[in-house]
């Protein structure tokens, strides 16, 4: 279990200084976002074929990228969101807007959450 929770910890770190740094840039991560979904798209093809051939080194590598990808998603979407708050202005009563404030939420908890699982690969005791 201290695994899991040492894990946890470096998950909420990792996720909380990227969704800092994602709020503050003035850069846009528009392009930098779509890279990364390309590279979440051939780490889910890099998976699928690592199935058929058990290669631990395929599955280190998978976890490295898992682990880059979805930090660099983190703050991609937290500037989307940002960019969404900022469109809202003062009709905050949208129905459009409620719907993707609420999809941009999901979207963070998935990041955290396969972020928080590619890291358990690197540093959870295996027994």
């Amino acid at each position: 279990m201290a695994s899991v929770y040492k894990t946890f910890l470096v998950t909420a770190g990792m996720f909380g200084v990227m969704a800092a740094l994602g709020y503050t840039t003035k850069t846009d991560l528009t392009k930098f976002g779509s890279i990364m979904m390309m590279g979440l798209f051939g780490m889910i093809i890099a998976m699928v074929v690592n199935m058929f051939m058990h290669s631990s080194t395929m599955e280190y590598i998978i976890s490295v990228a898992g682990v880059l990808i979805f930090t660099g998603l983190t703050a991609y979407d937290v500037q989307k969101l940002k960019r969404i708050g900022s469109g809202a202005g003062m009709e905050s009563g949208d129905a459009n807007i409620r719907k993707l404030s609420i999809l941009g939420a999901l979207t963070l908890y998935l990041d955290f959450i396969n972020l928080f699982l590619f890291l358990l690969r690197f540093l959870g005791d295996r027994k």
